[in-house]
């Protein structure tokens, strides 16, 4: 039977508590440096994506006098487009990475009309620029090469040769209404 203190409780269970009273009491010291146990236990963060991404090259192909339609196809549909300035659309976007600084971007396009009459906005990323930002790092292997080399295709080809010439040898079926050997039966019934 463990040793009890006069309270009952299992003096190891006392001595184990006050042994960690006493190592998070040393911790509150270390808090100026990465040695403190609390800063390695630290929730995580999801990246979070909002509002519509505008590139550079995309910024690029804006040009005074488009119709409200030609920069929907370019730009699409704008993040705010208020009721009171009916001519003005803000393309908005924000990136929070755990770890990084929050990154904002702000676009605005501003119309005369149905015709875009001028665009102003902050130096926008480049799509690879954005796509190097979202990079986590993470090394996964090797990406295998996705195109098929000459005598792959040639192999390819024959089989799908011998399968057509194959098909086209088997007996058809005797029975009327019978599906060939393989494939499905018919989803309707057989006319009477």
């Amino acid at each position: 039977m463990p040793a009890t203190h006069r309270d009952g409780l299992p003096l190891a269970l006392k001595v184990c508590a006050a042994a960690a009273c006493l190592a998070l009491s040393a911790c509150g010291g270390l808090s100026t440096s990465g040695a403190n146990p609390v800063n390695w236990l630290t929730p995580y963060k999801a990246e979070v994506i909002q509002g519509n991404f505008v590139s550079s090259e995309q910024a690029g192909l804006l040009k005074a006098g488009m119709t409200r339609a030609q920069v929907k196809d370019i730009l699409g549909t704008p993040l705010l487009a208020s009721v009171f300035h009916s001519d003005r659309w803000d393309y908005v976007f924000t990136l929070k990475r755990q770890k990084t600084e929050t990154q904002s971007f702000k676009y605005t396009l501003f119309f005369k009309g149905d015709e875009l009459e001028r665009f102003e906005g902050d130096t926008l990323p480049s799509e690879s620029d954005f796509i190097a930002k979202l990079d986590s790092g993470r090394k996964l292997g090797k990406v295998p090469v996705l195109e098929a080399t000459p005598e792959q295709l040639k192999a390819a080809e024959k089989s799908t040769a011998a399968r057509a010439a194959d098909a086209a040898a088997a007996p058809a079926a005797t029975a009327p209404g019978a599906s060939p050997p393989g494939s499905y039966p018919p989803l309707e019934g057989v006319a009477r």
